[in-house]
This record gives structure tokens, sequence and C-alpha cells, in this order.
């Protein structure tokens, strides 16, 4: 982490994530998956909190009273469109990725209103204390004939993020479940690319047309495949969420709680971020939009599981909270 964010950056995100001891023990010239996995996590943790001025604020206070952040998931939209230019299609623009990392499929979770699909994938060696990646597809099909061709727009100038080098290397890991050090350094900042948008600025009337029928597709045309938000794992979801409207912080106003009641999550309202946008005289206007935000999770321990946490997600509880990006107050 040190030679890829400096020492600073990687001497305070150890300060402020809770990372598996087994991993912070590797030695030698080679690093695990597992290991790459966490300071890719690690990274993109980074990135999101720098992007949430409430997020921020909470890591901080963290910092301050001693309690370490548990990472538990980050979740990341793609489109299930083929010709995206050089974007494969849907989840598999992240999961290609996530593979060689040792991560697996753990659920599928409709999100039926919304007219996506959510995937949740863990990694094979940690799946408790590693975060787990909450994959969306959105179905364009399933929209009018205009949203699909503004969508078609949108994501037709998409670059593929992975260079020949990064493709070699994660054909390597996947092969040998590690890498040499000096590998992983230059494979990192090549995956957090990844995490990007990876489109040119949408035409202003596309991304209007989008957002009358999708709010989830406008929010793709502005971030791409960023982190559309973070989550600390907390014991009390209820009263972490108390304290946090007491500081004055905009919080989701309910708790959701999944059908087995052993999941429960709520988030800060999404960031205001201001993104520019292409005009039909050829020129460039910017507008306020909703960014990314954070959000708070407790997981129950599955019954007759040896203390086994419930890993799962719910599908009415995941399109609530993807609704924060939707308007400025939910």
């Amino acid at each position: 982490m040190a030679k890829v964010v400096g020492a600073e950056r990687a001497g305070h995100l150890f300060e402020v994530l809770a990372v598996p001891e087994a991993l912070v023990a590797e030695s030698g010239e080679a690093i695990s998956r597992a290991g790459i996995a966490q300071a890719l996590n690690m990274m993109l943790f980074e990135n999101l909190v720098g992007r949430v001025p409430d997020a921020k604020l909470y890591a901080q206070d963290c910092l301050r009273d001693g309690r370490k952040i548990l990472h538990d998931h980050g979740a990341v939209r793609t489109v299930a469109l083929a010709g995206m230019g050089g974007l494969p299609a849907g989840e598999e623009a992240i999961t290609r990725v996530l593979r060689p990392l040792g991560y697996g499929l753990h659920g599928t979770y409709p999100l039926e209103r919304l007219k996506m699909t959510g995937r949740s994938h863990a990694q094979a060696e940690f799946p408790e204390d590693l975060a787990q990646f909450f994959v969306s597809e959105l179905h364009p099909e399933r929209f009018s004939g205009e949203f699909q061709a503004a969508v078609g727009r949108v994501t037709g100038t998409s670059r593929d993020p992975l260079t020949d080098e990064a493709k070699e290397l994660l054909d390597e890991l996947e092969a040998s479940r590690e890498l040499s050090v000096e590998k992983a350094v230059r494979l990192l900042p090549l995956l957090a690319a990844v995490f990007e948008r990876q489109h040119e600025e949408a035409f202003l009337s596309d991304y209007e047309l989008l957002l009358a029928e999708s709010p989830e597709m406008a929010w793709i045309a502005t971030e791409g495949n960023a982190f559309n938000h973070a989550t600390d794992r907390v014991p009390d979801v209820d009263a972490l969420a108390e304290a946090q409207k007491k500081l004055g912080r905009g919080m989701k106003a309910t708790v959701e709680t999944s059908q087995s009641g052993r999941v429960r999550q709520t988030a800060f309202l999404a960031a205001r971020v201001v993104r520019g946008f292409r005009t039909a005289e050829g020129g460039l206007v910017e507008k306020e939009v909703n960014g990314s935000f954070y959000e708070f999770i407790t997981r129950l321990p599955l019954p007759e599981e040896d203390g086994k946490l419930d890993l799962s997600f719910d599908s009415s509880n995941a399109q609530a909270i993807f609704k924060m990006t939707a308007t400025v107050g939910v």
C-alpha cells in the first residue's frame, strides 16, 4: 500500500480500517490474492470517502474515538448492454477483475422495481473479513425505445480500462493465487481504474431522458462504475443512525430490515456533486446531481451456523438503499 499510495496515506488507511491480521502478517517477496483484494478495497474506500463529505467526517470521528471501520461491502452499477464501446456488457466489466482476486458469486437479488439485477460476490479465503462487492446490472430492454437509444449514446463511447499488462497480471494471479510484490504494485492502480466512469460526458438531453425513467441509469451516466457506496459494518445500526442524526448529518429516514430480520441497513444521503454535460451546440454545461453515499449495516449470525454471520443481502433492502441516489432527500 505504501508503494502504491505513499506511506502517509497508507498509514492513515491502516489506522481507519480493520484489516485481517493474517494479511498484515504476510511477508516475503509475494502477496496473496486476498492481500491484493484487501489493498484494492482500501483504495476504493479512500476514493469513496473523498467524494462523500459526511463519510469523511464519520471516518474522522471513528479515528478520533479509536474505533476501526469494518468495510462490509462496496456497490457498483453496470449496464447489461452489448456494444458499449470497449467495455464488456453488464457485471462482467467488474467480475473479470474480481475472479482472479478470489471472489465468487454469493447471491443473486432481483431488483424488479428498478428493472435491475444485483449480485453479491464474496472472497473465498476471508468471506467475513474482506469486503464483498454488490454488483448490479440495469436492463435497458425493459425501458422505452427512446430510453434504450439514449443508453446506447451515453455508453457507446466507453473505453476498456484494463490494459494488456493488467490482463496479463490478472491471468497470472488467477493461475497462481499470488503475485510478486513488485507486480502487485503495478497491478493495483490498473485495477482501481476499472472503478471509474469509462464513457465521455453525456449530452444533457440524454441525461434528462434517462432521469425521467431511471434515476439509477442517470446516476450511471454521470458516475459510471465508481463505487455507488461503501459500507461500515456496525454492532447496532439503529443506535448509530440516531447518533448521526444528532450530529446534524443527513440520514435516510428509516432503517431497512431484511425478511430474515438478520440484516439491517441505513445510509447517509447522497452527496451532491457538479458534473459536466454536453449540449447540442457543442458546448459544455454544469449541473448539480446526486453522487455517491455511505451506508451502515448490522449483520446477525445465522441460526445453527456456529456464529457465522449472515452475509446475504435483501432485494427489498437493496432497492430502498438504491433510492438514496434518486432524490435529494429520502
